[in-house]
């Protein structure tokens, strides 16, 4: 298959390079040169692309089998998601409607799901976001599901949850640099996958996804804060970070949800078995390098 990857990045990058393997001819889109060298040095055919910019769109080729829409809104407000997410959604559909696609995949997030009461969610749950980016999220969803369904557009849906893998995983970042902490009893559950079982579940739903459908990407074991770091703090044989009350913390630090996001569908309907179902096999390589580094007196 000939395939392209928009927002060809953190997961974007190990994917191609996983198609390739497989046998397919990948090209990688990003919109800045050193995100191109990055996907060039990679092994990838890169090209140059900005998903808000309809021209772009024309001039795209129409001969590709799969497309992967996985781009970011780099940590914009609600304006840059509504350009990114919306309107970029919204050239892709017009694009399809013209090209030989047979399969898109749209990465989206779990934050969709507002659930605060710790109930366990699935893809049938209400996606009903209180904060303004994740409605947009929904609204680009939405977007893309409404012909899916219909048949007019071949368009899976995966909702992501919070990505860790090498070089990223913020809470595990956060104890390594000392600037972790509990907030009131770290009752509140985190939801989280490695990018390995992303760019996994993405193969999965371009070979075996049904146009329409919406598949959560998160691992088996949704995990307290308290439980994580308690986790993290006796393999690694440091202090637990201290418990502080949440109204004391900055408002992006404090957590708008608690629900255990439900991968069963990933699991038992799309086929696709995780490699890390749990945070523990997932952080089990970064554990053993700080310790390793401990050892041999090599800051971490």
């Amino acid at each position: 298959m000939k395939a392209l990857i928009i927002g060809c990045g953190y997961v974007g990058i190990p994917l191609g390079v996983e198609l390739a393997r497989l046998g397919h001819v990948v090209t990688g889109a990003r919109r800045s040169p050193a995100g191109l060298e990055k996907v060039r040095q990679a092994g990838l055919n890169p090209q140059a692309f900005d998903v808000c910019d309809e021209a772009v769109w024309h001039a795209l080729p129409t001969d590709f089998d799969w497309v992967i829409n996985a781009t970011s809104s780099s940590k914009g407000g609600a304006d840059q998601y509504e350009n990114v997410y919306v309107q970029g959604n919204r050239h892709l559909l017009k694009w399809a409607a013209r090209s030989r696609v047979k399969r898109i995949i749209y990465t989206s997030s779990t934050s969709v799901y507002a659930q605060t009461d710790g109930s366990e969610i699935d893809e049938s749950s209400p996606a009903e976001p209180k904060n303004l980016t994740s409605r947009v999220l929904v609204e680009a969803e939405n977007l893309l599901l409404e012909p899916a369904r219909s048949g007019l557009a071949p368009v899976v849906v995966l909702r992501v949850a919070g990505i860790y893998g090498p070089g990223r995983g913020h809470l595990f970042q956060a104890y390594l640099k000392g600037e972790a902490v509990i907030p009131d009893d770290g009752s509140r559950l985190s939801n989280m996958v490695h990018r390995d079982d992303v760019v996994g579940a993405i193969i999965a739903a371009l070979e075996r996804g049904q146009p329409g459908e919406v598949y959560n990407v998160v691992d088996q074991e949704p995990v307290s804060l308290l439980n994580f770091y308690s986790w993290v703090s006796r393999e690694l044989g440091r202090p637990m970070p201290p418990n502080i009350p949440s109204d004391q913390l900055p408002e992006r630090k404090r957590g708008a949800t608690h629900k255990r996001v439900s991968p069963r569908k990933l699991i038992k309907i799309l086929g696709y078995q995780l490699k890390y179902p749990t945070f523990r096999e997932g952080y089990r390589e970064p554990i053993d390098a700080v310790l390793m580094s401990q050892s041999t007196g090599v800051a971490q």
